[in-house]
């Protein structure tokens, strides 16, 4: 479980596109009271909109974890950066990085982080040992989102609806299950990390017993039908326990991201599998509702398309950015 203190100063280094900053981006559109300033290096692309700070300026704004916020084909950190990481560290600050090479690897930065008593983060490596999953009924309440392909949403459905949640003075929290997640709450479990026996148990140690009336907002991964990530996902819902399953679609798609001859689920065959294999940790298991991402539909289609699916479904059917989530709450069991 990691744990990491705001706010946090995000190191977008020299990336060539705003894409590779998609977790910064994420942290920011979520967190912006956390996020203190961005530091750049020369030529680099991506812009998150806030203001550009060294890490001297980051520190005298309250940056406590400098946030390498990047992601990049094999998660390898380049040279350059080490240097300025190192310079981070000896200055007072932790941190963090959703990279899949470890920070600690790096002789330079291990040793500056030992040497000033700093913490470093990876957040795509669970810091703790977790147990096999067992499927004990625990108290409190879940909600997980789950998807008919991966990248269609469902972090920010989970987000999206925790807020509504909290806005309403609902007792709601965020479990994190992704890098990206992981910074947005400032605590999570990479689930993508986790060696598949401990699949289960890592997202009941995530989402734990609470009280009766609390609600945990389980952030999804992959999907069932997606050959790549269907793994993942059925550890998620085995052990997430979820009272409430929210599906998330997009509808644009004609085949499963990155998978050409893979084509996708149709809605209803998606749920019925997604509801048999939770119903065997949770036989109360039941879908609330659907989160459509409509960004690739005309206004006129895309109010057409969500009144289908309501139809068809029995279902209330939004897109989470556009219209918010509150009739997906209003559904809760």
């Amino acid at each position: 479980m990691t744990e990491m203190q705001n706010p946090y100063l995000m190191f977008l280094g020299d990336v060539g596109d705003q894409l590779a900053a998609k977790t910064a981006k994420g942290i920011v559109d979520w967190r912006p009271e956390w996020c203190v300033g961005q530091l750049k290096l020369e030529g680099c692309a991506a812009d998150l909109g806030i203001k550009d700070m060294s890490i001297a300026e980051g520190i005298e704004n309250g940056a406590k974890t400098m946030v390498v916020g990047i992601v990049n084909s094999g998660g390898f950190l380049p040279d350059h950066w080490i240097s300025v990481i190192v310079e981070a560290l000896e200055a007072g600050m932790d941190v963090a990085s959703g990279l899949h090479i470890r920070l600690g690897d790096v002789p330079e930065i291990k040793a500056a982080a030992e040497r000033n008593g700093r913490a470093l983060f990876d957040v795509r490596h669970p810091s703790r040992n977790v147990p096999t999953g067992k499927g004990t009924p625990r108290q409190g309440k879940r909600l997980l989102a789950v998807g008919t392909d991966c990248s269609v949403g469902k972090m920010y459905t989970a987000l999206a609806i925790e807020k509504e949640m909290l806005n309403r003075g609902m007792k709601a929290d965020f479990r994190a299950t992704g890098q990206t997640g992981i910074f947005i709450a400032g605590s999570g479990i990479s689930i993508d990390a986790v060696v598949a026996d401990f699949i289960s148990g890592a997202v009941e140690e995530l989402s734990p017993e609470n009280e009766a009336d609390h609600w945990d907002i389980i952030e999804g991964q992959g999907s069932l039908f997606h050959p790549s990530f269907a793994g993942v996902s059925l550890g998620l819902l085995h052990g997430a326990q979820a009272d409430a399953l929210v599906l998330c679609h997009e509808p644009t798609r004609t085949h499963m991201r990155g998978l050409p001859h893979q084509p996708l689920p149709d809605l209803k065959t998606c749920m019925e599998l997604n509801l048999t294999t939770a119903r065997l940790t949770n036989k109360n298991a039941k879908f609330i509702g659907v989160a459509i991402n409509t960004s690739g539909l005309s206004d006129a289609d895309r109010l057409d398309y969500l009144a289908k699916i309501e139809k068809e479904l029995g279902l209330p059917a939004v897109d989470p950015f556009k219209d918010g989530t509150a009739p997906i709450v209003d559904n809760l069991p």
